[in-house]
């Protein structure tokens, strides 16, 4: 693991921030709410919970801060964090177009800062939930939640990792790197397309951390693209993506 994970990865959102602009505010806009690479619709997954109306609610790693409108059109108490300042200068560009009062804070998801129990609520898509080691966060996010909280992520699936060629082309329907031991991968020098350093486990280690911080799995989903879907995204091809789980989401709670 690259131990500069996190100037890297803070680096990566800030110099590619200008290039998400234009996703941001279509999914600010969104009367149906999609999820993930393939946009999955919340009517069939339910992240969310449906009325959020006096619950304190926390995005980790928040980016661009949609998530974070749509709980706050739910009735929630918004904060996001995140670790680019160019990101977060997006989100509150958009809040304030959308007369959104979320808070956004600059901060590393691993330590934020912020008062222990204090949150019913947290969520990650693509955030600290692939750009932070899982034990950190899901470390913070437990301490973040009060007793009988909820928290929901969702990342890349470990089988897309896995099937990815070390090059950074698209996925496969071929094993290139061992699944045992995962940890992630770096891409920041790979020729095709570098980026940051991500992170994933087995899931037998994604449960295994859980019991260790004290997490219950309340459910779990594996993600696949929509029938319809065609081309390639985040270097996973359609047709890969209906065959294979690209994405998976965890549903824990923190017991009371």
């Amino acid at each position: 693991m690259t131990e500069d994970y996190l100037t890297i990865n803070k680096d990566v959102w800030n110099a590619d921030a200008a290039n998400w602009i234009d996703f941001a505010r279509a999914q600010w806009s969104l009367k149906a709410l999609e999820w993930g690479t393939w946009g999955n619709l919340e009517s069939t997954l339910k992240l969310l919970p449906k009325d959020m109306a006096g619950m304190n609610a926390i995005e980790l790693g928040c980016g661009t801060g949609y998530v974070s409108f749509w709980m706050h059109q739910r009735g929630a108490r918004v904060t996001g964090i995140d670790i680019s300042p160019k990101q977060l200068a997006t989100a509150r560009t958009l809040a304030e177009e959308h007369a959104a009062d979320i808070t956004f804070v600059e901060g590393n998801a691993e330590a934020t800062e912020l008062p222990g129990g204090g949150f019913d609520f947290a969520i990650s898509e693509y955030g600290a939930s692939i750009w932070c080691p899982p034990q950190a966060w899901l470390t913070e996010a437990w301490r973040l939640l009060r007793p009988g909280g909820q928290l929901v992520f969702l990342g890349n699936h470990p089988l897309s990792l896995i099937c990815s060629p070390l090059d950074g082309a698209p996925a496969e329907r071929r094993l290139h790197r061992p699944y045992r031991d995962m940890w992630g991968a770096d891409w920041t020098q790979v020729p095709i397309e570098p980026t940051g350093v991500c992170f994933n486990l087995t899931t037998a280690s994604w449960m295994a951390l859980f019991s260790k911080i004290g997490f219950v799995v309340t459910q779990y989903q594996e993600l696949y693209a929509p029938d319809e879907a065609m081309g390639t995204r985040a270097a996973v091809p359609a047709d890969w993506a209906k065959s294979y789980p690209v994405e998976q989401v965890w549903h824990l709670q923190k017991p009371e």
